[in-house]
């Protein structure tokens, strides 16, 4: 079970993200409150959590504040913040306060639920929306050599996989989505990879971008 505290100063966005994560059989809300400073109260009163999801905006103390004094005082906690900024200079404040993932308040549903299972095993993750600004900018560095094959291309079900690894899945989470085994996703990897001369999934990633098979 991911036990998960909600921090949002717009009661309306609580309400909404409790009823969207109670739907999940694995997920427990055990607290929602409207500041920073109300998470801290609930985990001095002994209340458990595997995840935080904020907001940045908060009255009394912001999220930067509030995950500076997570990282410090509860480092098993594992914090998302929940935005609608979009700048980069957010982004790396946040990730250097301790934060784990980033998402656009904009996020789908089902991105928000993949956050809070990515970060509850402890891995860091960005929303589909600065993804691609990252992929973009790597894109136009001369850093990433990829081949410039204007002949590639993918099957639909190697596209389904790209997709996939554009949005930061795991290959086994991918096998999972498209109910096709571990192997044989990597399978499609390894032949897009081979077919664009790519040097890895980033690399990838950038080709198809590149060349417009990903928007």
């Amino acid at each position: 079970m991911i036990r998960i505290l909600i921090a949002d100063d717009h009661q309306v966005v609580r309400r909404g993200l409790r009823q969207v994560l109670e739907q999940e059989a694995d997920f427990e809300v055990v607290g929602d409150v409207s500041s920073g400073l109300g998470i801290l109260q609930l985990l001095e009163n002994g209340v458990e959590a595997d995840v935080l999801l904020t907001d940045l905006s908060m009255p009394v103390m912001d999220g930067f504040e509030l995950a500076q004094n997570i990282t410090s005082k509860y480092p098993h906690l594992e914090i998302i913040l929940l935005t609608i900024q979009e700048e980069e200079s957010y982004v790396q404040q946040a990730f250097q306060a301790g934060v784990r993932s980033y998402l656009f308040k904009t996020a789908h549903e089902e991105e928000v639920v993949f956050a809070i299972r990515q970060v509850a095993r402890h891995q860091p993750y960005l929303c589909a929306g600065l993804s691609d600004k990252v992929i973009k900018r790597m894109a136009k560095s001369t850093d990433l050599k990829v081949a410039m094959a204007a002949d590639v291309e993918f099957s639909e079900r190697e596209m389904e996989v790209l997709r996939l690894i554009a949005a930061g899945y795991t290959n086994e989470e991918a096998a999972e989505k498209l109910f096709t085994s571990r192997r044989t996703v990597e399978g499609h990897r390894q032949s897009m990879i081979d077919k664009t001369g790519s040097k890895n999934s980033l690399a990838l990633v950038s080709f198809a971008m590149r060349h417009g098979l990903l928007s």
